[in-house]
């Protein structure tokens, strides 16, 4: 069963990026996520999400160097997440209202526990991220609530996502989506692997499958694009303001063009798929008339003569009997002259 009823359904993943963008225009936090916020809702995103922790309780303080220092100048995880801890759970629920008054739909990725329990009595769906996923006792603490839930299988081997969807299952009616992503930031086109989509569309079949883009991105919004007609239904992504805000999330994260240039490719991508059963289709009718082939006298042919192949040929238009029938013209008698070239009919056979 879907989670959304639209499809695609596309979410900008804000997480920390109001933090650059307030710093920049020297405005509050809140006011910097609202109008993150009404950027997406304007370019027409469908959901917005946050991520919910306190970093005293999801990260050690002898967490290892940050992976990727060349886009972050924080030297561990503890220092980086710690650094974007502006909101908590009084904000997020001023957010979600904040959202619902915009028409456009609050989504959160708890981090902690104690969050998961903190967002339930206003949030509907909630994200489980890639570093949860072995994490069997969270996953059992967000399924809990019975809740839709977004899945996100980045790094992981496909008996872990076996397990996760297994955990929630047992303790759960939640909805499911499993989402594909790359645990690498930002991840190089040549890691995106979006063929891992329909890899999971077959080992998942009763699933809906999404996609959590972490590329920069490209000019033609071509990764997101193709994770859709791959079969991607659920597509995230982060999203800025301004790209060249600078600060770690800003670096993959898409902006209103990229948005705007995403649902054209998605609407041309769905017009130009059409029905998936092979059958006729009505712009063709008359071409299929008019391009097939017809049996047609090779030369031409007497009354009362018996037809034999060597008489006849097979020609355009596909206006007579068609060559798949040859064997109930074979062996009749002409019941007419017929001159070389036409096209035979029934009528002008005897038995």
């Amino acid at each position: 069963m879907n989670i959304f009823n639209k499809k695609p359904f596309l979410i900008a993943n804000i997480s920390f990026n109001f933090y650059d963008l307030a710093k920049r225009e020297n405005i509050s936090y809140m006011d910097a996520a609202k109008l993150l916020i009404e950027e997406a809702q304007m370019c027409g995103v469908d959901a917005v999400m946050f991520h919910a922790y306190s970093v005293e309780k999801f990260i050690s303080r002898d967490s290892p160097s940050f992976w990727n220092l060349s886009y972050e100048e924080s030297l561990s995880q503890f220092e980086l997440f710690n650094k974007y801890e502006k909101f908590g759970i009084g904000e997020y629920r001023k957010l979600a209202q904040y959202c619902s008054e915009m028409g456009i739909m609050f989504l959160a990725e708890p981090l902690d526990s104690e969050s998961v329990d903190a967002l339930d009595d206003f949030v509907d769906i909630y994200k489980i991220s890639s570093s949860d996923l072995t994490n069997i006792p969270f996953i059992e603490s967000v399924a809990s609530k019975n809740k839709s839930i977004l899945l996100s299988t980045g790094g992981a081997t496909l008996l872990e996502i076996k397990n996760a969807v297994k955990a929630i299952e047992d303790v759960s009616t939640s909805n499911i989506a499993i989402m594909h992503s790359v645990l690498s930031y930002p991840t190089d086109y040549k890691d995106a692997n979006l063929l891992m989509i329909k890899d999971l569309a077959q080992n998942f079949p009763d699933y809906e499958i999404g996609y959590v883009d972490y590329t920069k991105p490209d000019e033609k919004m071509m990764v997101l694009t193709t994770a859709y007609g791959y079969g991607a239904t659920i597509l995230e992504k982060h999203f800025t303001f301004d790209k060249s805000l600078g600060g770690y999330y800003n670096t993959f994260a898409m902006d209103p063009d990229d948005v705007i240039r995403f649902k054209n490719n998605a609407l041309f991508l769905s017009k130009i798929n059409g029905s998936s059963n092979k059958q006729p289709l009505i712009c063709e009718s008359s071409a299929r008339k008019e391009i097939r082939k017809s049996i047609v006298a090779k030369s031409d042919i007497k009354k009362g003569e018996s037809i034999t192949e060597s008489d006849i040929a097979f020609k355009r238009p596909g206006r007579g009997i068609s060559p798949a029938r040859i064997g109930d013209v074979v062996g009749k008698t002409a019941g007419c002259d017929i001159a070389k070239d036409t096209v035979i009919t029934f009528e002008m056979l005897n038995e």
